[in-house]
């Protein structure tokens, strides 16, 4: 069975950091896209970075560029998100999610947070940050 395992998340004060582990079992880490979603009470999902693990490749969405890092240990078949700088506005639960993509395709291009391309999810950790 595919499964996909966030964890890392809790509470943490404004400028504060967290990481953000997602583990993957079930399929070949190599042939797929792994992202990050997050979705705050009210509001609708959105991508906040993905990662091919195969080419090291990286996308981040504008509003957490230079405060975000995503890396991945492909031995282990995680994915990392470092959270720094966080602010109120990042509090929402995150989800990790993969998208199997040809290994034929230019990955550094491909990249996207387009979440209906991503095939597998995971159960979310909750991320809040206190003014």
């Amino acid at each position: 069975d595919v499964q996909l395992q966030a964890s890392g998340g809790g509470l943490v004060q404004a400028g504060g950091s967290l990481r953000l582990s997602c583990t993957a079992s079930g399929f070949t880490f190599d042939d797929y896209v792994i992202g990050w979603f997050r979705q705050a009470p009210g509001k609708q999902r959105e991508g906040v970075s993905c990662i091919s693990p195969t080419d090291g490749s990286t996308y981040y969405a504008d509003s957490v560029k230079g405060r975000f890092t995503i890396s991945s240990d492909n031995a282990r078949n995680t994915v990392y998100l470092q959270l720094n700088s966080l602010k109120p506005e990042d509090t929402a639960v995150y989800y990790c999610a993969a998208d199997r993509v040809p290994r034929t395709f230019d990955r550094k291009s491909y990249l996207n947070l387009h979440d209906v391309l991503y095939e597998y999810w995971g159960q979310g950790t909750q991320v809040t940050v206190s003014s």
